[in-house]
Parts: C-alpha cells; structure tokens; sequence
C-alpha cells in the first residue's frame, strides 16, 4: 500500500524522474526475461455462417467477439481487469493478457529465468487461447501486419487511451492508424546492473536492431497483395510520428545515461493523463509543463509516478528504456520464434564476453550507416548491402555471438540443451539467405496461386 500510495504522490523534483530509471539497476542474479507477442483473431469458416465474416477479424462485442474470449480465458485462472465496468485485460502470475487497439491479443510474460521457461510460457499460453477460441470459431495467427484486411476493416476495442491515441495519429503521421491495428510484434525485456551497463546494451541492442528485423521479417502482404516489404511493419514506424519513434542518435553520444533519456521522453509530448478509470486528453502537450503544473488540460496539477511511469510506455522508439530495456523490432511470428527473440537477445547481452564481441561489431558504425540499415531492412532484409558484404553477413556474426552467449551461460533442459537450440530457426534463414516473408512470397506466387487467405490456416496457431 505504500508503494501505491508513492506513485499517487505528486513529484516535485525533476530528479525523481531519473531515480525511476535508475531504480532498475539489478545483480547478474536478479536479470529476468520477459517476452510479449501479439497475434492476430480471426473468424474461422463455420458452417451456417455469413461466408463473408470467414477471416474477418473478430469486434469486441458479442458471443464470438474478444470480450467473449477474455471471458473464457478468465476462466482459467486469470483474474479480469475493467476499465469502466468493461473487461480490457487479466493477471496471473506475474503476467498479463492485454488487448491493442484493434484487438490484437497479447501475452506480457512474466519475468522469467531462462529461454526454456520462457517456451513453456508461451507454449501454455498459446494452448489456453486455443482451448478457448475454437469453440468460439475463432483462431490466430502470427505475422507483423494484417495480411488482408483494409483499416477500415479493423474493429476498435473499447479502450480510453486507444480513443485519444486515434484522434491524435492522423495529425503527426500517415501510417499511425496502421500501426495501431494492424500490426502486431514480438518484444523482450532485459535487465542491466547499472548505467554504464545499461548504455552499453542499449548501444549494441540499437545498432543491431535491424538484424532481428530482418531475421524476423514477417509482414509482405497489405491488403492480399505484395507490399514490396519484407517487414512492412518495420515501414510503418517510419511514418507514425517523428517525435516518439526511431533510432536515438543521443544514445551513441558521449555522456548518455539515465538524464539524457529522461530529456528525451520530456521532449515526446503526451497522449493522456489517466485518473481513476477516465483518460484525460492532453494529446501534444508537455510533460516540462506538467512538472511545472502548467498542463493545459489539468492547470495546477502536478504528475504523479503513475503518470510518468504512463507517458514512459508512449515512447516508441526502435529500444525502449524503462526500469529494463525494451528489444522492439521484430515482426510477429509462429510459435518457434517466439522462443527465438529472446534467445537472440538474452545471448548477445546477458553474458560478458557476448556483449563485448557484439559491441566490437558495432562500435564504429556511423551514424550514416546505422540509419541505413534502419530504413533498408524493411524492404531488402538479409540482402541490403552493407559495407563490403550484405546484412546477411552481419547477421550471422551477431547468431554466431549470441549462440556462443547462451552456451556459457549453460541453462540447460533436462535433456541437458543450452538455450541456444532456440536460435535453430534464425540460423536457417539467415544461412538461406531467405526472410519468413520471402517464403511466403513463394507460396503467394506458387501454391497459394496469388491468395494470401491460405496464410490464415497453414500458419495460425
């Protein structure tokens, strides 16, 4: 109760901010992983049935909409979360199933220990959704943005923070709307032991980011068609909003650390400021002000931790700092990539030697270069030329690293196999030269004859 009642008290130092970030430091004992993934509903064809809801994505409302299914979910043990009296989200566990705008369901895991935890987690989780989604008609699949259904198409859920965040895209970016409801992603989240840690992960994750885009490209269809991206999800955050995305150049300079990300996330203006179930709309407004109690939509008030930790999560950039690092450029996926994300990461930064070989890697890259890969890897992946070689060449390095990371830290199965068996998905694309989207573009062209509706059961979950 006093933890809670501390976030509620209004700040009054500016320091207080950093002492939030800082707060996240850990002993090497104490590092957790923790991985999201979001995915896609859809109707499945059931006999009686409008043809013409097959595939569409399932409303919020009714007896086969994602309330429905976060009913049943409830059912098995996980404790609901309202928003108004409406059912948004629920808890179990140390994890969360939570709804983005468009009703993209998605598991927050707990902090877990290893990649074989985390597996399971995942594997049990994708077991109760199916458990309660086929009777429903409903299935889900993995991909990083909506194969065939049009903006217009996409439901809304019934979230406040969703309402403002939809009124406020279309006035900063051209694809912030796509971003909220069609796209979908897998994150992890990975601790540090102290700031000049932190900057060295956030440094290595940020310059490699577009390696895990690549290895992770998933996302080649708009609307049924080709797009001409291989992660036309990584495209979108290109033209969302400018003052909450991209690559930090500030991160690589000297003297970052914890004040300097906290001047950044001063300078991205808010979505809202939340008091009890309401969503108060100060979209473009200051949090510099806010501090000043000078807030246009709540003169006099002071923030709140609360409100910080808030406006923190409206931040979108490539990695993102809170009390851990966020890992956020990768497309959505099957299950084994889910495992693979975090497998990939954990290798490259939570063992010494891993992290050191991967920052030689990518210490002299410029910042011409770093942006280079950001914007080429949406639509080349492993194929974008890079230096003397392609991206390919980098990948696999940064595989081979990560690999080498997880053998020492020799957490193994009972069948006594290291983490690194989940980066055996990642090696065979990467040594195909071929992303997840180009061999759905084969199929596209070949035995799916040019409909990508296929995609919908052969890579559901």
């Amino acid at each position: 109760m006093q933890a809670e009642t501390s976030r509620n008290e209004p700040i009054h130092d500016r320091r207080v901010l950093t002492q939030v970030l800082a707060a996240g430091g850990k002993p090497r004992e104490a590092w957790r992983i923790g991985t999201e993934h979001e995915k896609f509903g859809f109707h499945l064809p059931v006999p009686g049935q409008d043809p013409a809801l097959a595939l569409r994505p399932p409303g919020y409302d009714g007896e086969r909409g994602i309330g429905a299914m976060l009913r049943g979910l409830a059912g098995l043990g996980w404790q609901a979360v309202e928003e108004n009296g409406v059912l948004i989200a629920l808890q179990r566990d140390g994890a969360s199933v939570t709804l983005e705008p468009a009703g993209q369901l998605e598991l927050s895991g707990a902090p877990l220990e290893n990649i074989h935890e985390t597996c399971c987690e995942t594997t049990g989780h994708l077991e109760e959704v199916k458990a309660v989604a086929e009777p429903l008609g409903l299935g889900f699949l993995g991909m990083g943005f909506q194969p065939k259904w049009r903006r217009e198409d996409m439901p809304w859920m019934p979230k406040g923070r969703y309402k403002i965040m939809r009124q406020y895209m279309p006035k900063v970016g051209t694809l912030g709307l796509d971003m909220m409801t069609r796209t979908c992603t897998v994150q992890v989240n990975l601790d540090f032991a102290n700031e000049a840690d932190m900057v060295k992960k956030f440094r290595v994750s940020l310059a490699l980011q577009p390696v895990a885009t690549a290895l992770f490209a998933d996302s080649p269809f708009t609307e049924g068609r080709p797009n001409g991206f291989l992660s036309y999800r990584s495209h979108i955050w290109t033209d969302t909003d400018p003052d909450r995305t991209g690559m930090l150049d500030f991160v690589f300079e000297d003297g970052f650390g914890y004040e300097r990300y906290v001047d950044y996330l001063l300078d991205v203006p808010m979505y809202f400021v939340q008091r009890g179930s309401d969503y108060i709309d100060v979209a473009g407004q200051s949090f510099r002000d806010f501090l000043d109690g000078r807030l246009p939509g709540l003169p006099g008030e002071l923030p709140t931790l609360r409100d910080w930790s808030d406006h923190m999560t409206t931040a979108f950039p490539e990695v993102r700092l809170k009390t851990f690092l966020e890992m956020r450029g990768a497309d959505g996926g099957p299950w084994n990539r889910l495992c693979a994300l975090p497998a990939f990461w954990v290798g490259l930064l939570y063992d010494d030697a891993a992290l050191d070989a991967a920052w030689d890697l990518v210490r002299d890259f410029t910042r011409a270069e770093r942006h280079a890969l950001r914007d080429g890897v949406p639509r080349h992946g492993f194929k974008l030329p890079f230096r003397e070689a392609t991206l390919r060449e980098l990948a696999l390095e940064a595989l081979k690293i990560s690999r080498a990371g997880l053998a020492r830290r020799a957490r193994c199965n009972p069948a006594g196999e290291d983490e690194s068996l989940f980066l055996d998905p990642l090696f065979e694309f990467a040594l195909a030269n071929q992303t997840p989207a180009e061999r759905k573009l084969d199929l596209f062209h070949g035995p799916w004859g040019g409909s990508v509706d296929p995609v919908f059961e052969q890579f559901a979950y």
